[in-house]
């Protein structure tokens, strides 16, 4: 492969890269939040079958091609895996009431005199139970900021809180399709990425906090924060108590026990299965389609938890977009994404391009710090004019984990900058699909809460940071 690819220039092995970028940002502006259904899909499969043009010039044969996509899907296998099992744990999480049981505990922390900072960690308990940034915004979100409207707190300042709390809870989430996606990109496994990205996302948030309780002590609050209707609501569809964090305390207990993701989410997801039978025996019949429940209707109950969407309706329209799931089928999107972003990886791989722009980097970026530096780049770059979070994980990934390889890093050093600048940076631009899905769900501009995002414009600063001063860069193993 060697010697027929020796010849391939750098402005080949851009092309492919470069007519991506341009279709993906003329794709992302026609079809907006809906480009993830399939057509951005599908463009990277039009930017694969650029570099088997460029290939074939550069006489590589077919089946080379379709040996080096083989071998990229190969590499994926447990992501898409995991993805599967993280949509399945999601269905019974909900159906049982553990991610209910996690909101109605989190909104009671309200108070005026701490509202900001209450804001950022009520988004980030629901987020990290939900997986999504948006659907936390979509929901908790609007109700945080109608609360800070009657504290007349400036709404841009609530926006920022939430948009850091809903983004830091993202990050962490087993749940979340950008948390799934980075690892996959980039080589390494989901838990060690998760585990890897708190050297760099808690620091971040500590010091968000830090300035919101600040912030917080020159608001002149009135009134109270009420959210008695809100917790009427999930009480009257759901039984919740504390028993219900036994479920996720143990996935926790296994995930620091370094036990195999798949094991966890697993135990995770049967356990919340059977927490579903003991704590919402009604609803699971109602999910089922039954009036009572019977050994039939429990196991149709939670396995459409498992595979499929469901959704529980409650006497307050502002929990019933929260209190859904895709299960299983909800993540096909994503493993879609990833199957196509393998075939433009494998195909730009067997034609030499991959190498040639990871050459090209490690001769600009000499240092540990400049590869870091060109990867975060290269994800704002992608943010700005793909404008899409995934694409900005997808092909920075793509492109850098032959040169952290070549440079002796791990894989989750990769993982980790791709998270701390592609998934937060994107909600800081107005054209972005997550800044106009955010200013657009809070009914607040980007220009009013970009500054008050101190999550978001912190986190590529803190990975740079470490990059710079060599904290916390670990070296592959031999």
């Amino acid at each position: 492969m060697d010697q027929k690819t020796s010849s391939i220039t750098l402005f080949q092995a851009l092309l492919p890269v470069l007519i991506l970028v341009l279709l993906l940002s003329f794709n992302v502006t026609v079809y907006g939040d809906d480009a993830l259904g399939g057509s951005n899909q599908f463009i990277l499969l039009i930017g694969a079958a650029v570099a088997a043009v460029v290939g074939f010039r550069n006489k590589v044969g077919y089946n080379q091609m379709i040996e080096a996509i083989g071998s990229n899907l190969k590499s994926t296998t447990g992501a898409i895996l995991i993805l599967l099992f993280v949509g399945a744990l999601a269905g019974t999480w909900l159906l049982s009431g553990i991610i209910p049981a996690m909101i109605y505990y989190g909104l009671q922390i309200l108070h005026p005199s701490i509202f900001l900072p209450a804001c950022i960690f009520i988004c980030a308990i629901i987020s990290i139970a939900t997986g999504s940034s948006w659907t936390t915004s979509a929901t908790v979100g609007i109700a945080l900021i109608g609360i800070g409207r009657a504290l007349d707190i400036p709404v841009g300042m609530v926006a920022g809180a939430v948009i850091s709390g809903a983004y830091f809870g993202d990050k962490l989430s087993p749940l979340s399709d950008t948390t799934n996606l980075a690892p996959a990109m980039a080589g390494s496994d989901l838990f060690t990425h998760i585990r890897y990205m708190t050297h760099t996302t808690v620091p971040s948030i500590i010091i968000t906090l830090i300035v919101f309780l600040i912030l917080g002590f020159f608001q002149n609050t009135s009134g109270a924060a009420d959210t008695a209707i809100l917790l009427t609501s999930i009480k009257e569809s759901f039984t919740i108590n504390l028993g219900l964090f036994l479920v996720p305390l143990l996935v926790i207990f296994l995930i620091i026990r370094k036990t195999p993701p798949l094991a966890a989410l697993l135990a995770g997801t049967l356990l919340g299965g059977l927490f579903a039978l003991i704590y919402q025996p009604n609803l699971v019949a109602e999910i089922a389609g039954a009036t009572t429940l019977s050994v039939i209707s429990a196991y149709q109950g939670v396995m459409n938890a498992i595979i499929g969407e469901i959704s529980v309706t409650t006497s307050n329209e502002l929990l019933n977009d929260l209190f859904s799931s895709g299960g299983m089928k909800g993540m096909l999107g994503t493993i879609w994404l990833i199957i196509c972003a393998m075939v433009f990886g494998g195909i730009m791989d067997a034609i030499g391009g991959l190498q040639k722009l990871s050459n090209a980097l490690l001769s600009i970026a000499q240092s540990t710090f400049q590869l870091f530096a060109s990867t975060v780049a290269s994800c704002v770059v992608i943010n700005l004019t793909a404008s899409d979070q995934y694409l900005s994980i997808v092909l920075p990934g793509k492109m850098f984990n032959k040169a952290f390889a070549d440079k002796n890093l791990a894989p989750e050093n990769l993982s980790r900058t791709l998270e701390d600048t592609g998934t937060v940076t994107s909600v800081l631009i107005p054209w972005n699909t997550c800044g106009a899905y955010q200013s657009g769900v809070l009914g607040v501009g980007v220009g009013e809460y970009f500054i008050y995002a101190i999550f978001n414009w912190l986190s590529p600063i803190m990975t740079l940071t470490y990059a710079y001063f060599g904290i916390k860069i670990k070296k592959i193993v031999s």
